[in-house]
């Protein structure tokens, strides 16, 4: 039996309201709060890979501006998705959860074996991530309902390329929360 954690990757105020914010962030708010809410019921460990930049250093921020800068109220989790005192956060300074990071010490302490990747965005954070989880070892999963990306394409594009060159499985939210 598959012992999952959520992984909720950079629903933070930048990346759905502010400086690089995304209207499809928006709409995948409702599918991410009813997933939270069943993985908790379930016992399911909710862990919140958040960029968390440290202003004028970090390679990110020539890229893509000031975002999620440390301290600030970008850097936080919208309100919608509060961490609650059950959950982890694990902010990262690049696009990999896994980055120089603590996420892996804390997956292994938890006994997790399969990630189930949502946020933003399909095709780069939630797509770097699933790329270290894969060498890692790890199972992934990804409901279509709970990640986005700035456009359709990308969004596109980014599930393609989970489900072929890492092996996700993609899947209805439904499907998934039926398997708790």
């Amino acid at each position: 039996m598959s012992k999952y954690a959520v992984i909720v990757v950079d629903m933070l105020v930048d990346f759905v309201t502010g400086s690089l914010g995304c209207e499809r962030g928006r709409a995948i708010i409702p599918d991410l709060v009813k997933l939270t809410n069943a993985a908790r019921e379930h016992g399911i460990p909710i862990i919140y890979s958040n960029d968390c930049h440290l202003s004028g250093l970090d390679r990110e921020l020539k890229l893509w501006g000031d975002h999620a800068i440390k301290g600030t109220p970008g850097a936080e989790v919208i309100p919608e998705l509060t961490p609650q005192p059950c959950d982890y956060v694990v902010p990262k300074r690049r696009y990999s959860g896994f980055y120089q990071t603590d996420l892996q010490l804390l997956l292994s302490e938890l006994g997790v074996d399969t990630l189930i990747i949502t946020g933003l965005h399909t095709h780069m954070c939630c797509r770097h991530t699933a790329a270290d989880a894969y060498c890692l070892g790890y199972d992934i999963i990804v409901p279509r309902e709970t990640t986005n990306a700035f456009t359709e394409e990308d969004y596109i594009s980014g599930l393609k390329y989970l489900k072929e060159v890492y092996g996700a499985e993609i899947c209805s939210l439904d499907e998934l929360i039926a398997r708790f």
